[in-house]
């Protein structure tokens, strides 16, 4: 293989495993993930602790189990409400 394409392929290579791993960090934190509260302008960490909230909400309010991000955005309101005002 001649030098310029080995160049080539070594910088595409380079460039893809960077924004490869820039993409696959960018929302995760710690163990969980954030996750924005346009409601209230703030961001939450989804891990267990939030998963445990979550799942409170859903006996309380006597609903079927949804993951969160497959509610409607009135639903998503409703438990962002719930979480701000109870913890």
């Amino acid at each position: 293989m001649p030098l310029k394409g080995l160049f080539r392929l070594l910088l595409t290579t380079i460039v893809l495993c960077v924004s490869l791993g820039i993409t696959g960090c960018a929302a995760r934190v710690g163990v969980g993930y954030r996750v924005y509260d346009p409601y209230r302008s703030d961001y939450h960490v989804w891990d267990n602790r939030e998963g445990d909230y979550y799942n409170q909400w859903i006996i309380e309010t006597h609903r079927r189990h949804k993951d969160f991000g497959k509610l409607h955005r009135n639903e998503q309101q409703e438990y962002w409400k719930w979480r701000h005002d109870r913890h």
